[in-house]
């Protein structure tokens, strides 16, 4: 028990807003940067395509498993509720441990660090890293103020985010001056698919897509969590897939790949092709605009799971605690504390490979907990069931597992993801070294 009670959480979340949250979450540097290393290695406009498909087909089906749970356990704190219910407390600490200290926090400063790269473009002579820390104290103080205002906010700049890459994607069709490069299948693509590159690039699209769980995170502030949670993460997931499928075949139909190969500024590079002299800016400043919503939107959802920890491990009860109207001041200001600690120390590359196999072992997890859930306590009220099970939740198991292989083998990623398995043992330490046990609820 924590030395003060703990306000209960106040549902007053839309179904709007929790769809804007996934998609917020999910649109923010990757749509504007993986191109760039995909391009040289895949070719072929079908190829490209093929694989933000296949990311986005992934994502629905880990979308759809997570909608189960979220029903089914309705209680924010994403992984680190779903893992303690269905194998043991520890199991839910350590991925609370690892979305409270890089799982959100790192996103924040990567998609931060952006928006100040990409409001330097703008405004040359400006300092991104001044402009990173700006924007998150801004974002911050939004959502200490007012959860109402937060809404308003998240709402307001993810609707403007879509409209500006709608924007974009009608410019890039309309555009008479295009490449030639055809999204049909031709001889060879099919080879292609079957390649490393296309398992490369895999790796980085579902990068791109993290952030389709985004609502389960905040299930006991939403309205409604038996429907509106399978809409959100359904909804979001789709939506954002056929953004990233258009932009990016915008993106090859207006721009010479041989511009786009290793760079990171593939939208500023193909704005210059669809606006002309000043499209590099203008893309510059839509990509900030939706970098705001996305650093909102990371930065709302992050301190709900070091809450929910606190509420259950007694060393952390101080951040469960909220104010009157049900914010979590405490764990908001400790994750701010850890994005501007990153801001200052990280780079870009390192922050992106250091997150990337902890989450996807935890969704792997948790998604495998579908079928766990189901066995041990199959008489479970289940509001919603998993669309198109047991293939769907397969299907993202056998991806992920092959990602997790990868970024194991791969000497490329092999030395972050080891420090990623160093971040959660470190975890299971603090947990052990706690004074206070979390209850088993198995």
């Amino acid at each position: 028990m924590s030395a003060e009670p703990i306000l209960h959480e106040t549902k007053t979340i839309s179904p709007l807003t929790a769809t804007c949250i996934v998609v917020a979450n999910m649109i923010g540097t990757g749509i504007f940067t993986s191109l760039g290393f995909q391009v040289g290695d895949l070719p072929t406009g079908f190829a490209i395509v093929a694989v933000w498909t296949v990311g986005g087909l992934c994502a629905l089906c880990g979308a759809l498993s997570y909608a189960e749970l979220g029903a089914a356990l309705p209680r924010s704190g994403g992984e680190y509720n779903f893992l303690r219910e269905i194998y043991h407390p520890a199991a839910g600490f350590l991925a609370g441990w690892v979305s409270a200290t890089v799982g959100f926090a790192a996103p924040v400063a990567i998609a931060a660090m952006a928006f100040g790269t990409y409001f330097a473009e703008v405004v040359p002579g400006t300092n991104p890293l001044i402009l990173s820390l700006v924007v998150v104290t801004i974002c911050t103080l939004v959502l200490l103020r007012d959860l109402r205002l937060g809404s308003a906010f998240q709402n307001g700049s993810t609707i403007l985010k879509v409209v500006l890459i709608l924007v974009m994607i009608g410019a890039g069709l309309w555009v008479k001056q295009t490449q030639p490069v055809s999204f049909l299948p031709a001889k060879g693509d099919g080879a292609l698919i079957m390649s490393g590159p296309f398992a490369v690039s895999l790796y980085w699209v579902m990068y791109a897509y993290s952030g389709w769980n985004a609502s389960t995170y905040i299930v006991g502030e939403v309205r409604n969590p038996a429907r509106t949670i399978p809409l959100s993460v359904g909804l979001g997931t789709v939506i954002v897939m056929l953004l990233y499928v258009a932009t990016n075949a915008v993106f090859l139909r207006v721009t010479p790949a041989a511009e786009m190969v290793g760079k990171q500024q593939v939208a500023v590079i193909a704005g210059s092709h669809l606006f002309g002299p000043l499209g590099a800016k203008l893309m510059a400043s839509f990509i900030c605009l939706g970098l705001i919503s996305t650093v909102s939107a990371m930065m709302w959802i992050g301190p709900r799971i070091t809450a929910a920890m606190g509420e259950d491990l007694g060393l952390l009860a101080p951040l469960a605690r909220r104010n009157a109207r049900g914010i979590p001041v405490a764990a908001i200001l400790t994750q701010f504390a850890i994005v501007i600690l990153l801001l200052l120390t990280a780079t870009f590359q390192t922050a992106v490979n250091y997150i990337q196999f902890s989450l996807t072992l935890c969704s792997t997890l948790t998604v495998l907990g579908v079928f766990v859930l189901r066995w041990r306590r199959p008489n479970l009220p289940r509001p919603y069931r998993t669309w198109g099970y047991p293939v769907t939740p397969a299907i993202f198991l056998l991806v992920s597992i092959w990602m997790l292989e990868h970024m194991l083998s791969d000497p490329s990623t092999r030395t972050p993801a080891l420090w990623g398995l160093v971040t959660m043992a470190l975890g299971l330490v603090l947990y052990f070294l706690s004074a206070r046990r979390i209850p088993a609820s198995v």
